[in-house]
């Protein structure tokens, strides 16, 4: 299965960095996936470990992928690290072996500390969509315009119906994004 996240890592310098990221839950490990090049790898393998922060905000995943990083940490409990102060919950790992890729290595690390820090309420359908369109729009190199944009038509309908403040918040982020992909890649539409 696989869980969408936000990882925390730290640098050499112990600076903190958070991505949003999905990982792989299987047997005892969770495996992290990220596509080369990577800051979030490259810290893991410095620091030997991650924070997978299991969060409901969904402006954290809009956030940082439109350069909005600026959330609030707090210090990991067993390790060099932090988590997301307002996250629902978070799990501390260290690295226990990479299988290397060209494009995406698999980092298998196991979990040494989890805490549940409040609980979740579900999921409504505009968060499902600012999270799917994060997805989409992190790719946005790599899928062709026209099914990023006719996904992003469809999410729109979910979050136009159930959206908050929070919601509409981070979709606006995302959808600058977009605009600003547009107009560096010729405003293609095809």
């Amino acid at each position: 299965m696989i869980q969408e996240t936000l990882i925390t890592t730290v640098n050499a310098q112990g600076m903190p960095h958070i991505a949003p990221m999905g990982v792989l839950v299987q047997n005892d490990y969770t495996i992290i996936l990220p596509f080369k090049p990577n800051l979030t790898l490259n810290n893991i393998i410095a620091s030997q470990s991650a924070v997978i922060n299991y969060c409901d905000d969904v402006r954290i995943f809009a956030g940082c992928l439109t350069n909005r990083r600026d959330w609030p940490l707090s210090p990991a409990e067993k390790l060099n690290g932090y988590f997301l102060t307002d996250t629902l919950a978070h799990s501390e790992l260290i690295l226990e072996k990479i299988e290397d890729d060209p494009i995406r290595p698999k980092l298998f690390c196991k979990t040494i500390h989890t805490v549940n820090h409040k609980p979740f309420l579900g999921f409504n359908r505009a968060q499902y969509s600012v999270l799917e369109a994060a997805i989409l729009i992190s790719r946005l190199n790599r899928l062709p315009w026209n099914k990023v944009k006719k996904e992003l038509e469809y999410l729109r309908i979910g979050l136009e119906k159930t959206a908050g403040p929070r919601e509409m918040l981070a979709w606006d982020w995302l959808m600058e994004l977009v605009e600003q992909h547009k107009k560096i890649s010729g405003g293609r539409d095809d």
